[in-house]
């Protein structure tokens, strides 16, 4: 099973980068984030063989996820955080596979309740993957994180250092995920490469390669036994208007009989 993820950054602007990509690569599912806006071409998709799942709001944030099969909504909402406006959440099932789309909160500026409520956002998220994980089910969390796990996961960690992106409060949370049992698929595969996710807009960052890694496969301890391959995607950021971010994709084997 081959599933993707890629914070579009606007469907309306990608969507013809979407379908490219989708012809090109075949995923069984491709995860969406940051969708900025409440119209979606389901139906464009749809006749290339997609179906559509979709969380979203005017102007902002969004989460879909599209499966070459149909999939189980399981919620659209943030376990023990359904009163959250923002639409920042998709959880399915997809042959027996539970995939978590997220679009994590940013936080910035640090010193506002931006930051408490990403920091809030991802305790809520702890403890459902503590649930999950408890009842043993199979799944993956993926999308856009807005986390850059450690140092190698950003061009120059002395930029980074007071961003809530990078702030030592941030990466508590990333390892208490991790501590849960769960395996950062690119890092368990890809572990010197210094390769980003993300490259700003500004400043010649993406020439330059001043990336940040914050897109992200984690995967429960019987899926990760599944992985066969996890990879970053740089080509769509040379594209004309290209989002900032770049599709990571995951690999995972058949489910062998019990």
């Amino acid at each position: 099973m081959k599933i993707a993820s890629w914070n579009v950054n606007s469907i309306k602007q990608r969507k013809d980068h979407v379908s490219d990509w989708l012809k090109s690569h075949a995923p069984d599912v491709i995860v969406l984030q940051e969708l900025k806006g409440l119209d979606f071409p389901d139906d464009v998709f749809l006749s290339e063989g997609y179906h559509s799942t979709v969380v979203n709001q005017k102007a902002r944030n969004g989460v879909a996820i599209l499966s070459k099969e149909p999939a189980k909504l399981i919620s659209d909402k943030l376990h023990g955080f359904e009163d959250d406006e923002q639409a920042r959440y998709l959880e399915i099932d997809y042959k027996g596979v539970r995939i978590i789309g997220i679009y994590a909160p940013n936080g910035n500026p640090v010193d506002t309740e931006k930051y408490d409520y990403k920091l809030k956002w991802t305790d809520f998220l702890l403890e459902h993957c503590k649930s999950l994980r408890d009842q043993g089910i199979d799944f993956l969390v993926t999308g856009d994180f807005n986390i850059i796990p450690e140092r190698q996961d950003c061009h120059d960690p002395a930029v980074w250092a007071e961003d809530a992106l990078f702030r030592l409060e941030t990466r508590k949370r990333w390892r208490a995920l991790c501590h849960l049992g769960l395996t950062d698929a690119f890092r368990v595969l890809n572990t010197k490469d210094e390769q980003y996710t993300f490259w700003d807009y500004q400043a010649g960052a993406w020439p330059q390669n001043k990336g940040i890694r914050i897109d992200h496969f984690l995967l429960s301890p019987a899926l990760c036994d599944r992985l066969q391959s996890c990879g970053i995607d740089p080509s769509t950021r040379a594209l004309e208007k290209p989002s900032d971010h770049v599709p990571i994709v995951v690999e995972l084997s058949e489910k062998k009989a019990a």
